[in-house]
């Protein structure tokens, strides 16, 4: 077990954990944030994507011995009021039906948004593809992510 520092939705947080355990864990069970889901535990699902340095990674396969100095946000650290335009437009456009995959699917989207503000619909496939919706809600989610750029 080692002390780890780090900078999650712009507060540093020190946590006691092994080198290896998923960032995932250390955020859900050390810090108690559930806004990050565990889906399928190899990275191919995205229900726990996250930003690391503004990238979408997936916190599953992310050691927290490889986070360093660099700044996670999750779900709970893209809006305090929950008003982020994507957050607004998912509501908008009634994507979530079960809603488990939402969290990694906004913030997928997200990083997306933080690169290319005026995405095709073929970027949006190509950008959301290694996340998973069980419910099929992929249409909502382009219109969504689309409303989204037209607010940002």
């Amino acid at each position: 077990m080692e002390n780890y520092s780090i900078s999650i939705n712009g507060k540093m947080q020190t946590v006691t954990a092994p080198a290896d355990m998923p960032l995932l864990w250390v955020i859900r069970d050390l810090l108690d944030m559930k806004g990050t889901k565990f889906g399928c535990g190899h990275a191919l699902c995205g229900a726990c994507t996250i930003h690391l340095d503004g990238e979408a990674v997936r916190s599953c396969s992310l050691p927290i011995s490889q986070v360093g100095e660099g700044k996670i946000t999750t779900i709970e650290g893209l809006s305090e009021d929950g008003d982020h335009p994507l957050q607004t437009a998912w509501v908008e456009h009634v994507v979530p039906q079960c809603g488990y995959c939402q969290s990694g699917q906004i913030m997928n989207a997200a990083a997306l948004l933080s690169k290319n503000s005026n995405p095709s619909e073929m970027e949006i496939e190509a950008a959301m593809q290694g996340n998973l919706c069980r419910c099929g809600t992929y249409n909502r989610i382009k219109d969504a992510i689309i409303t989204a750029s037209q607010s940002l």
